[in-house]
């Protein structure tokens, strides 16, 4: 039986947070005259604000993942979930969070805007965890564990067994970012969550499902971590036209998975033609939609194909990755015309 305590890791001023509410969302049942939310009765369709629990977007969740609605949090980005995170769990010039470079830099980004201190733990040579170095960091005012599984930057998933010796091991939350977990095949930490109280997962819309315009992102949790989400989000934070955009993409899951197939072909096909390439010196494995990919010289190949519009992402100073670029896998018409000015070079 686990002791862990969610509520002994949660600031004094959520604790006691009267939250906002709308009288439609106390409301069960269907109403036919909408006089309580001051909106503008003669526009039709997008005149009245959205759903504030996405209800129906979250039940057709609930039943593609096999995990119940009431422990899913929707938001603006996967961004939206884990500033919440450090807003529910992180009080200002007091705790910190830890962090495994090189990784998706928001995770530190949104601590410093908090006033959160971030601690550092650096992946191994390998782009692999060192359990020892990120324990050797934690100490009593250690909240939220960020992990990037697969890793970004890196394009690898995290070894498994170290990412449960850690989320067992750990005194906090561990909040793993599984932005790119279509793209490998294995299966989701959300199984694991009954398991692991204190293991928040985020999945996002905007990778294997191509709609990164609409910005939604999921958050998946215990019942009781699902409602401090909503206990602090804003009222109305998922519009009417993504919530809808959504449940039609979900109810095509057939072109999401034809588009994911077509990716890693072209990743495969990327890694294949690139590696005879004299200007690259490594292609890191990839479980995800790019390539980090170690030029001779990336300041060469960068401008190279800035030069062409092709637009890549330098990762050169980023921990472990000197001379890296990100490359994200494209159309093949898109890949071929990275193909021909890289081989040129």
């Amino acid at each position: 039986m686990s002791t862990f305590d969610v509520d002994a890791l949660v600031r004094e001023n959520i604790k006691t947070l009267i939250p906002y509410k709308s009288a439609r969302g106390e409301f069960t049942g269907d109403a036919s005259i909408l006089l309580d939310a001051n909106e503008n009765p003669y526009v039709e369709k997008y005149n009245r604000y959205p759903d504030p629990q996405q209800i129906n977007l979250k039940n057709k969740l609930a039943d593609i993942k096999k995990f119940p609605a009431n422990q899913i949090f929707l938001g603006n980005g996967s961004d939206e979930g884990i500033d919440l995170a450090i807003r529910i769990f992180c009080e200002p010039g007091k705790d910190n969070i830890i962090v495994t470079p090189p990784t998706f830099s928001w995770f530190s980004v949104a601590a410093h805007i908090s006033g959160v201190e971030v601690r550092t733990a650096m992946l191994d040579e390998d782009f692999q965890l060192q359990e020892d170095k990120i324990m050797a960091q934690v100490n009593e005012q250690s909240k939220i564990l960020f992990l990037c599984s697969p890793n970004n930057p890196t394009g690898n998933l995290l070894d498994q067994e170290a990412m449960e010796r850690l989320i067992k091991s750990f005194p906090g939350i561990v909040m793993v970012d599984e932005a790119y977990q279509d793209f490998t095949g294995t299966v989701s930490w959300i199984d694991r969550i009954p398991e692991f109280p204190n293991l928040i997962v985020t999945q996002t819309f905007s990778k294997a499902w191509g709609h990164a315009g609409i910005r939604l992102g999921m958050v998946f949790g215990s019942a009781k971590i699902i409602a401090l989400f909503n206990r602090v989000k804003s009222p109305y934070n998922v519009n009417v036209l993504t919530q809808e955009t959504a449940i039609r993409l979900l109810d095509d899951q057939a072109k999401m998975t034809k588009q994911v197939k077509q990716t890693v072909a072209e990743r495969n096909r990327l890694i294949d033609q690139m590696s005879s390439f004299d200007a690259v010196q490594k292609i890191y494995p990839s479980d995800t939609n790019f390539l980090l990919v170690k030029f001779k010289n990336s300041s060469l190949a960068y401008e190279s194909l800035m030069s062409q519009g092709i637009i890549v992402r330098d990762r050169a100073k980023e921990p472990l990755c000197e001379n890296c670029l990100r490359i994200t896998v494209g159309r093949p018409e898109e890949n071929n015309a990275l193909l021909s000015e890289l081989a040129a070079l």
